[in-house]
């Protein structure tokens, strides 16, 4: 049986509800970022108090989306190679203990534009750092058969407290004042905290080599995601989905006060409803996905929110835009839970928390980008003009973007294969002497030329996707079919571990490469860098 064919074979959407520890996690975080959303809701509305201005507003959502741009990568850089479990908890207790700060300081009545900004910023910055070790745990609470229904139902616990924790901000505001929301968000997360402070990971196999080191595992990460063309298509579609989104995301607080003169109870029902058709959409997931694929259904998003997008600009009752913040859910799910899932399809487990933060970064960086040009281009030309140009552009992202296709890694074999042998020296080699050059010399039949290099072509992203640098190919002209392929690597540790990074379907690249040889098999050489004088 293929990988594709057991992700189709999964029991149902609620499958991952037979596993325990994500039922209880699950659980949790649904009552953090109900939370977390009466705490946003409540700060976009305090801005609109303290500064009407359509560009300060926006800055609410660019301060929240802000730190997962700036803090993705280092983060799932460090979620890859620290125990994932223990970073959850610490970034969990600082969340905690900023958002605990954040209401005293509401509480107080010390809060400013400028502070209310700096405040969101560093409550998000916890969000951020924990963002790729959360998505990178997923595969460790649920079996790979589980995965897909998995990601789904976090969607919609995203959804369900986007529903509940707005609406119900909106009410707490009103009822208890503003800073209420603040205090419920400062211990909202202690589930979650309990959740994994219970939480025994499965034990991995014991590594035969040492963690990386921080900036090497960047490096790594950030490589592998540029080669990685399962990943490079995903990223693509996505900046395209969010740059547009962000739009009415930034300007909702300003279209429930000043296009509909209405209050914090609305803007509260407004996100509430989005919410709602966040949820509604989960349950037609499956169904869509089934008929429509993961690109058409991107596709049926993206146009679902530029109609939400129009109706949010033409908005002057409650009806209209209570009516668009419901179709807003529904294509916001859609089109989130293709993209999510694409990502976490296109990377293999050694650089899970890597690859996902990549995503996070383009996702966030987006938003933020986004957020800042729509509430620039509000103020310029007024808040329906800007709305109406973000559905626009929207609309086109769809025929710009179509080649870039979603969900290709789900029949790809990521599992390590474990073939190469460890290069033999004739003396222990440091760990971190380099770089490394390796050769490789390949003979070939002159008449296979074209064939042979297109091949290794598509084999040089694997090396570079596996830690490798500067590679290179160079044909011998005394000799027809001598080739000599070139790359190299950081140190002899990270070569080392570019021997454990090959999967199964690399291997498989590797023999269609093999096949045109005529002289058995290539000839490999390391060569380890001096300096004169060494």
């Amino acid at each position: 049986m293929t990988q594709s064919a057991v992700y189709r074979s999964s029991a149902s959407g609620w499958s991952p509800f037979r596993h325990r520890m994500f039922t209880v996690i699950w659980i949790g975080t649904v009552v953090s970022n109900i939370g977390g959303w009466m705490s946003a809701a409540a700060s976009g509305w305090l801005m609109t108090s303290l500064d009407s201005s359509p560009f300060i507003v926006s800055m609410i959502q660019v301060a929240t989306s802000l730190p997962m741009f700036l803090l993705a990568i280092p983060a799932g850089a460090l979620s890859d190679i620290v125990d994932r479990r223990k970073f959850l908890v610490l970034g969990e207790l600082f969340i905690m203990a900023s958002a605990f700060v954040f209401a005293v300081l509401v509480t107080r009545h010390l809060i400013t534009p400028v502070s209310l900004l700096i405040m969101t910023f560093v409550v998000s910055v916890g969000s951020a750092v924990t963002a790729p070790a959360w998505q990178a745990v997923v595969n460790q609470l649920v079996p790979k058969a589980d995965l897909p229904p998995a990601i789904a139902l976090n969607s919609v616990g995203i959804n369900v407290s986007r529903a509940v924790g707005p609406a119900l901000g909106g009410i707490v505001v009103s009822a208890f004042g503003i800073a209420a929301p603040f205090w419920i968000d400062a211990f909202s997360n202690a589930g979650v905290i309990v959740g994994l402070l219970s939480w025994r990971p499965p034990l991995k196999e014991r590594a035969r080599l040492p963690p990386e080191r921080f900036g090497s595992a960047m490096r790594t990460g950030l490589r592998h995601a540029r080669y990685n063309p399962h990943l490079s298509a995903t990223l693509i579609r996505a900046a395209a989905f969010f740059l547009f989104a962000s739009a009415y995301w930034a300007l909702l607080p300003l279209v429930a006060r000043n296009q509909i003169d209405s209050g914090p109870a609305l803007y509260g029902i407004l996100l509430g409803a989005i919410g709602t058709g966040a949820v509604s959409g989960a349950f037609t997931l499956p169904w869509l996905k089934k008929r429509l694929g993961a690109d058409w259904l991107l596709a049926a998003g993206t146009i679902g929110t530029a109609v939400a997008t129009l109706l949010f600009g033409a908005s002057h009752d409650p009806a209209t835009a209570v009516t668009a913040s419901f179709i807003a859910g529904v294509s916001w799910i859609a089109s989130l839970s293709s993209l999510n899932v694409s990502a976490q399809l296109a990377v293999p487990e050694w650089v899970r928390g890597r690859g996902l933060a990549v995503f996070v970064t383009v996702f966030f960086g987006s938003m933020s980008l986004g957020s800042a040009i729509w509430g620039e281009v509000a103020t310029l030309v007024g808040v329906s003009p800007a709305l109406f140009l973000a559905a626009a552009g929207a609309l086109i992202a769809i025929p710009l973007t179509w080649r870039w296709k979603l969900q290709t890694g789900a029949g790809v074999d990521f599992s390590p294969s474990m073939h190469w042998a460890v290069p033999i020296t004739t003396h222990e080699v440091e760990q971190d002497r380099g770089p490394v050059l390796v050769t490789v010399e390949y003979r070939i039949d002159p008449k296979n030329r074209a064939p042979f290099l297109r091949a290794l072509g598509r084999y040089a992203h694997e090396r570079r996707r596996d830690g490798a640098y500067d590679w290179a190919l160079f044909e011998d002209p005394a000799q027809d079919g001598r080739f000599i392929e070139t790359f190299l690597t950081d140190s002899w540790l990270e070569h080392l571990r570019a021997h454990e990074r090959v999967t199964k379907a690399d291997r498989v690249q590797e023999q269609i490469v093999r096949r045109f040889l005529i002289d058995g098999d290539p000839k490999t050489t390391h060569l380890l860098g001096v300096r004169p004088g060494d």
